[in-house]
């Protein structure tokens, strides 16, 4: 059977092939996301300028510096955690007594203000940056050529995704991490740092975002505006697996990103909207979210 009502199935596992690549950056942007709202309970309206934050910076390493991308892979992240981390005692300390509004508001005006910075020198255009030479080609799977580097993409992106689940749910220093959120003056009183703990939380959540960008860099045009373009996205994804569940926001990223495939195949008119419409469906029937606790 060489065809799936009409479609031909070469073109349908390429496709969602695509879809788990899209999904694998939907999974570790949510999760950033997810660990940042659980932890801290902040709605990061810069998630998407740390994303563009890090395809710029691998780009600029490339270009400026002659760093490669796997000098890339490795300090473009913590370049990214590092601003991250700057911001947060800056700026987002001061509002933890307040309102979750003013530092929504705070990251959006963030958000703003970083891609304009980089729309002021580099405009708007986007990038080019190659595959890196190990990861060029594709593997023959028989019925499909896969691109070594989508399913690097994919692996990357699991692999760090379930690392940060175990952490955060099945060791000592997340349970750590948990304690601090709920209750922060009784962990601090049993010897706990707890604002340290909240400055490397916010930094690796915006870490992971720049690892998702520098994964993109070779995949997409890089330039100023590509997180922007994807942020809302992530964030309906977030919303869909459910306010700060880790798991809820990986599986759902890797479920709506193959769905969205499928969309692009069957009914390619709705797969701007179905990850909205799913949203909406969700939000019917369970506010919380697919995994998320009901207050």
């Amino acid at each position: 059977m060489n065809e799936i009502f009409g479609v031909p199935l070469p073109a349908l596992l390429g496709q969602l092939t695509l879809g788990l690549v899209n999904g694998s950056f939907y999974a570790m942007l949510s999760l950033g996301l997810a660990v940042i709202f659980g932890m801290l309970h902040i709605i990061n309206f810069s998630h998407g300028a740390c994303y563009m934050m890090g395809a710029m910076f691998t780009w600029m390493a490339l270009e400026y510096l002659g760093l490669g991308y796997w000098w890339a892979l490795l300090l473009v992240p913590l370049g990214v955690a590092v601003v991250g981390i700057v911001l947060e005692r800056l700026l987002l300390r001061r509002l933890y007594r307040f309102d979750y509004l003013y530092a929504l508001l705070l990251t959006f005006g963030l958000a703003l203000m970083i891609e304009g910075g980089f729309r002021q020198v580099f405009g708007v255009a986007g990038q080019p940056y190659a595959i890196p030479e190990a990861l060029g080609g594709a593997f023959d799977l028989g019925f499909m050529m896969l691109p070594r580097y989508r399913a690097w993409v994919i692996a990357v992106s699991l692999t760090v995704c379930l690392f940060t689940w175990f952490v955060i749910e099945k060791t000592r220093l997340g349970a750590y991490l948990r304690a601090a959120t709920e209750n922060p003056r009784l962990t601090q009183a049993f010897g706990i740092n707890v604002p340290l703990m909240v400055m490397l939380t916010y930094g690796f959540g915006v870490g992971l975002a720049g690892l998702a960008g520098v994964l993109a860099a070779p995949t997409a045009q890089v330039g100023p505006l590509m997180g922007s373009n994807l942020i809302i996205v992530v964030f309906a994804v977030v919303v869909i697996g459910g306010m700060g569940s880790i798991l809820g926001s990986v599986l759902t990223g890797l479920g709506l990103g193959v769905v969205e495939g499928l969309t692009k195949v069957f009914y390619p008119e709705a797969s701007a909207v179905v990850v909205f419409v799913i949203m909406a469906v969700v939000l019917w029937f369970r506010p919380a979210g697919l995994f998320g606790k009901e207050a």
